[in-house]
């Protein structure tokens, strides 16, 4: 137990990076508008990535090394395409999270204060954090919020199940057909419950672990702290679906594209089902979900730049500058798109996960290629078996894309 004690912690960071919009939001709104049926492309999608999330961590287990520098090795084209998803992706992936939390706390505290400078505060109180402790507070904060979080969630849920009672039978589930459907189903399943990229971060938590406690992680801990954090982000994805199908499904309540509307409804609604004394209770736990990922994943990027510095053989005193530059940097480019995007909350959070889910096979299948390499030891080698389950999953995200693509264009 002290052993566990000591090496969990990267875990907890994937489910902290992973527990936001994909649960608070998308996993609320596919269980509030299309009833039970959508649970099961929830399970698809947690499937699906498993393979290539675990691959991260128990590479640097098996090599002492993160992801990047497997891609390094491999090639260029592995190495920049991984670049330019990154780049392509990081400005409009924290803008989506900031925004829902932004959201939670303008509607928590009504101050006369503008969404810009909401999510302003927000990512201010992130920079300092991280910049104080880096790490280190990342990890402890982390472990005191998920073990939070996962109690006051399941405890909504309980007080769903047993406060009313709803015939689902007479309810109209929409078309799973329909172009647009078909769009929300693939945008709700690119974060669910998180990135195929997060598996770059949880690489490099798992080095920076080892190198805060000055031991090397066995593929025994990293599978374990893997484990623990993914089924723990699987778990609340469920039980926030759940929440959304027993409390909102059938309520005749139209989400809107505005933020700040958005949290007073999925606040509110709660808080009229439950009682109205649940609404401190249900909005804590709605900002704890949202301000854990925009921690998580306001520190990865940054240390993405930070860690392809050090590999292009730069020191280290520059790789922290330049941690501490792409955070700003990331910063300012966020909050520019939260200035033009706060009307457009929904399409803002469908486009981010959409262009999420687009890049999973390509990391997936960059992924899997690391495990083929000759420096990769027998011992730490795929079984037969889970080779052909992650060829499955593959395969499985590379039909979702052309579905996804295909209901852009039509």
């Amino acid at each position: 137990m002290r052993r566990l004690s000591k090496n969990i912690g990267p875990g907890f960071l994937l489910a902290g990076a992973a527990v936001g919009v994909s649960h608070l939001v998308q996993s609320t709104r596919a269980g509030a508008e299309y009833g039970w049926v959508l649970i099961i492309a929830l399970v698809i999608a947690c499937v699906s990535k498993y393979p290539f999330l675990k691959m991260g961590p128990q590479y640097t287990a098996a090599t002492g090394k993160h992801l990047i520098e497997g891609y390094k090795a491999m090639g260029k084209f592995q190495y920049y395409t991984y670049i330019f998803i990154s780049l392509g992706s990081m400005f409009i992936i924290l803008a989506a999270v900031t925004l829902v939390t932004g959201g939670i706390v303008s509607f928590l505290i009504p101050l006369n204060i503008s969404m810009p400078v909401w999510c302003g505060i927000i990512l201010f109180m992130c920079f300092l954090l991280l910049l104080m402790g880096r790490y280190k507070a990342l990890d402890k904060s982390m472990k005191i919020i998920i073990s939070l979080l996962t109690l006051l969630t399941f405890t909504a849920v309980l007080f769903a199940l047993f406060s009313f009672e709803r015939s689902y039978s007479t309810i109209e589930i929409p078309s799973l057909t329909t172009t647009t459907s078909i769009a929300f189903i693939i945008a709700f399943m690119g974060w669910m419950p998180i990135p195929v990229d997060a598996s770059i971060w949880h690489s490099i938590w798992t080095k920076e672990k080892s190198n805060q406690t000055g031991k090397q992680f066995t593929v025994n801990d990293a599978k374990i702290d893997f484990n623990m954090g993914y089924i723990v982000a699987s778990a609340i994805a469920v039980l926030f679906f759940m929440l959304g199908v027993l409390v909102m499904f059938g309520s005749g309540l139209e989400f809107s594209d505005s933020g700040v509307v958005f949290s007073g409804q999925f606040i509110d609604l709660y808080a009229e089902t439950l009682g109205e004394w649940t609404k401190p209770f249900i909005g804590f736990a709605a900002f704890i979900t949202m301000f854990s990922t925009t921690l998580t994943v306001a520190d990865a990027y940054p240390r993405v730049v930070s860690e392809v510095v050090l590999i292009e053989g730069i020191s280290k005193s520059k790789a922290h500058r330049a941690y501490v530059l792409a955070m700003l940097i990331l910063i300012a480019g966020s909050l520019g798109i939260i200035q033009f995007g706060t009307s457009q909350f929904k399409v803002l959070v469908d486009f981010a996960t959409g262009v999420s889910f687009l890049s999973a096979p390509v990391l997936a299948w960059f992924n899997y290629q690391l495990f083929q390499q000759k420096e990769i030891k027998e011992e730490f080698r795929f079984t037969a078996s889970f080779k052909l389950f992650s060829l499955i999953c593959l395969l499985a995200l590379i039909v979702l894309n052309v579905i996804y693509i295909w209901s852009i264009f039509n």
